[in-house]
């Protein structure tokens, strides 16, 4: 399943998906949709600290075989660069003769380490082997594997409940408007109260972005809310995707005043994935003033390829083209503009957009 800004989500079973539907499968599975649509359940590798007991679960030499396996049959059939699939399968072999993968007997580990081999090739980010102690859902046992009617009513209550997670929309001192919202939810299910949160801020003569709790989402609610902040179509990157005109901002959005106001993006250590997304094209851009921490460097880009109950690869199977030659925020995070610890960052962007606004 791809999603843009202007596709349908749809929840169809299949054998792999894009990360963010397989994603939310598993959260949905987990009851963990909110708050944060895209947080990595705790079991996930990505998200294991080395020396935990999780890291060290055992996996047996026959699995261990398969996954590895696995990941070369994947990275020759749907790696966008074969002739670098074909030099990562190679770098592989070598360090499997060579006993390299010995000593990683734990599953995250074993994940952690052949993450590690496939990216000292191809220098990219986003590609990732997974380890997962819950089972994996499995889309090739048919519709009834994915989220049902009931729990998609049920993921909608839960996110009317909570607003959407859209914590707190209001008019700061010196008419800087504030919108704090702690994930991008889907556009199906919140795209109204999205857009009622837009217009309320409309006539703010700055806006500040609080991601400090952001653990990321959907790409389409991403792309919605930045669509507000330019008076034409801007190319909006996304890892995830390949370049076509869905790349673009669905700007000008009609009767919006603040594609020319000063913008601020709040962030946190804990600001990810779809997050940072939102933080990043804003700063490439030169959109927005990013203040606070840097951020998590959770960038799961891709197509996600079950491998079996625990295992499964994120694998890059088109090339985004990223217009600001740099390797995006995988690993890494989004360096902020203004470094202030998180508690410190909306306070110093009120005082900056207040000074922004005087100067006006």
């Amino acid at each position: 399943m791809k999603q843009t800004g202007g596709e349908r989500a749809t929840l169809l079973p299949r054998r792999h998906e894009d990360w963010n539907a397989m994603r939310l499968r598993v959260l949905v599975s987990l009851s963990l949709l909110v708050p944060g649509v895209a947080q990595l359940p705790k079991g996930f590798a990505s998200s294991v600290p080395a020396g935990s007991a999780l890291w060290s679960a055992q996996v047996d030499a026959p699995e261990r075989q398969h996954v590895f396996e696995a990941v070369i049959e994947n990275l020759k059939e749907h790696y966008y660069d074969h002739n670098l699939a074909q030099k990562m399968a190679e770098a592989l072999l070598a360090q499997e003769n060579a006993g390299e993968d010995a000593a990683a007997s734990g599953g995250a580990a074993f994940a952690r380490l052949l993450t590690r081999q496939m990216r000292e090739v191809s220098h990219d980010m986003y590609l990732e082997l997974i380890f997962s102690s819950d089972p994996l859902p499995d889309p090739s046992r048919g519709p009834s594997s994915g989220p049902s009617s009931e729990q998609r009513a049920r993921y909608r209550r839960m996110l009317e409940e909570q607003n959407c997670t859209f914590e707190k929309v209001e008019i700061l001192p010196h008419n800087i408007g504030y919108f704090k919202l702690n994930s991008f939810p889907d556009v199906d299910f919140c795209g109204q109260k999205a857009r009622a949160a837009m217009a309320r801020l409309n006539d703010a003569d700055a806006i500040i972005f609080d991601l400090r709790d952001n653990r990321g989402g959907m790409p389409n609610m991403v792309a919605l809310i930045g669509a507000y902040l330019f008076d034409h179509p801007e190319y909006w990157f996304n890892p995830r995707e390949a370049t076509t005109e869905q790349s673009f901002t669905r700007s000008p959005v009609r009767g919006n005043k603040l594609a020319d106001k000063p913008a601020y993006v709040v962030t946190s250590r804990s600001t990810f994935s779809g997050a940072e997304q939102f933080t990043y094209d804003l700063k490439m851009l030169k959109r927005a003033t990013i203040v606070g921490e840097t951020t998590g460097g959770a960038a799961h880009a891709g197509v996600f390829h079950r491998i079996d109950d625990h295992f499964g690869i994120a694998i890059p199977e088109v090339k985004a083209i990223n217009p600001y030659g740099t390797n995006g925020w995988a690993e890494v995070g989004v360096e902020p503009d203004v470094k202030v610890p998180a508690a410190d960052a909306l306070k110093t962007a009120e005082k900056l957009a207040e000074t922004k606004v005087k100067r006006k």
